[in-house]
């Protein structure tokens, strides 16, 4: 009897591994299908979804070989980590290093680590292909930018700066401040409902930075005991950007990477920066005081608010749904701005990658071909139930209609409609609490026909509360 051959493994690459993810984040598809599209077993992909944060970081790096297979790490990690570093800062210095100063370089690292190591050039091989190093067509470097203030005002064309060309396109970020209504309703537009968000992304979608939202309150109610490290999107109490703040923060990030980056920015923002001390990093690359065309793609705009749009829409059912006899202005009172951090952030990661791309092509804020246009339906998400398709493409630009008159109100929040604890604050949620509601989840997902595959993320939720319950 012939015995039967082992299946041979097929191994996804990185670049196929973030294709799944994607897939998985923006499809309705089942990890199954997606097995069966990769031709891979399913046990597979539920790994990739496991180790989702750690490919993503590898991806956004721009270091790591994005056509390997398996992850080996070297033996003499420490090493390795110490001649990229080094690595970095000849690029900085546009050196031309070549192997046998890799080589010399890795030696004399090893006798600083007080470690006994012989490089060969099967180890430089191997070294080269874990970090992406040497490649296809040589990559020369641009030296680093000597801090200079911005020029006191930009020239008047309408095309982008030729700076621009001196960057790949991983390295050309785009940013926008986005007014936002974040609690307001179909045909109502409140006075106090609006706060700025700053959205900033490259121009191939890989990285997008954390959302920043900036409101009125100084310390809204709804952040007692909130731990701001734990929140997906930053606050900063006041309406107007912190620009100075954020562009430190932003080129420190861009050295630990030891990367050189062009930001666009409007003219008008360049200009309130003239007295910003020199940023070593992030190249300020200004559009023309004439140019139409905004520093971050208007349908990469477009898409955020539309994702928010029907976030909020499923709020406010939900709320309807609970409470019978509430009426649409009265749920849209119980959205806090602590909500709001949660559903822009949401809305900020759905933003398909593709569309950045185009959309930056397409503007002409990045160099490249003109891709194929993406589909419709990966600009907009599906239209709400209950709403036409003019309707909701009303409701996601209500920033540009008159807010109804009438004094402030102050955010309805739990504690509100509860009665509160002392000083009209609700007590703080503690262990058993936490533990107790991922019982009534999973009762209420297993009651109600739930998919399996959002068992997945239920489970991966509940370890990691059971894991700060241990603390």
């Amino acid at each position: 009897m012939e015995l039967c051959s082992k299946k041979k493994l097929h191994a996804l690459s990185l670049a196929e591994k973030i294709q799944v993810l994607e897939l998985l984040d923006e499809s309705k598809m089942s990890q199954s299908e997606v097995a069966r599209r990769f031709q891979v077993s399913q046990p597979q992909i539920s790994r990739i979804c496991k180790n989702k944060e750690k490919l993503l970081a590898d991806w956004c790096s721009g270091t790591a070989n994005r056509e390997r297979k398996r992850k080996r790490e070297s033996k003499y990690s420490g090493i390795d980590e110490a001649l990229l570093c080094w690595y970095h800062i000849a690029q900085a210095k546009a050196w031309d290093v070549t192997g046998p100063m890799l080589l010399h370089k890795a030696k004399e690292l090893a006798d600083i680590m007080g470690q006994d190591f012989v490089p060969s050039i099967g180890w430089l091989v191997r070294w080269k292909r874990r970090n992406n190093v040497g490649f296809g067509a040589r990559h020369v470097v641009a030296p680093p930018f000597t801090p200079e203030p911005p020029p006191p005002a930009p020239t008047p064309q309408a095309q982008l700066p030729l700076s621009l060309k001196d960057f790949s396109p991983e390295d050309i970020f785009g940013c926008a401040e986005v007014p936002l209504l974040y609690r307001a309703v179909p045909g109502r537009v409140g006075v106090c409902d609006r706060v700025q968000v700053l959205l900033c992304a490259n121009s191939r979608g890989t990285e997008k930075r954390r959302v920043l939202v900036s409101g009125l309150q100084a310390a809204p109610r709804c952040f007692f005991g909130v731990s701001s490290e734990a929140l997906p999107a930053s606050y900063h109490p006041d309406l107007a950007i912190p620009w100075s703040e954020w562009l430190a923060q932003f080129d420190r990030d861009m050295g630990r990477q030891g990367r050189q980056v062009a930001l666009l920015l409007a003219a008008r923002v360049v200009e309130e920066l003239a007295g910003l001390p020199g940023l070593g990093h992030v190249k300020l690359l200004p559009l023309s005081a004439a140019s139409t065309t905004p520093s971050l793609p208007s349908s990469v705009v477009q898409a955020f608010k539309a994702h928010y749009r029907r976030r909020l829409l499923g709020k406010l059912a939900a709320a309807q749904s609970e409470r019978a006899g509430t009426s649409l202005a009265e749920a849209g009172a119980g959205i806090t701005v602590l909500d709001a951090l949660h559903m822009a952030a949401a809305a900020w990661a759905k933003v398909p990658l593709q569309l950045i791309v185009s959309s930056f092509v397409q503007e002409g804020l990045a160099p490249g071909k003109t891709p194929l246009a993406p589909h419709k339906a990966s600009e907009m998400p599906p239209v709400p139930g209950g709403l036409s398709l003019e309707e909701f493409s009303r409701f996601v630009d209500l920033e540009g209609e008159e807010p109804v008159s009438g004094g402030c109100k102050e955010e309805v929040g739990t504690e509100d409609q509860e009665g509160g604890g002392e000083d009209g604050f609700e007590p703080l949620p503690t262990k058993a609490d936490a533990l107790r509601a991922l019982g009534t989840l999973r009762r209420w997902f297993e009651c109600n026909g739930t998919a399996p595959e959002l068992f997945e993320n239920f489970y991966a939720c509940e370890e990691e509360v059971e894991r700060l319950c241990c603390l």
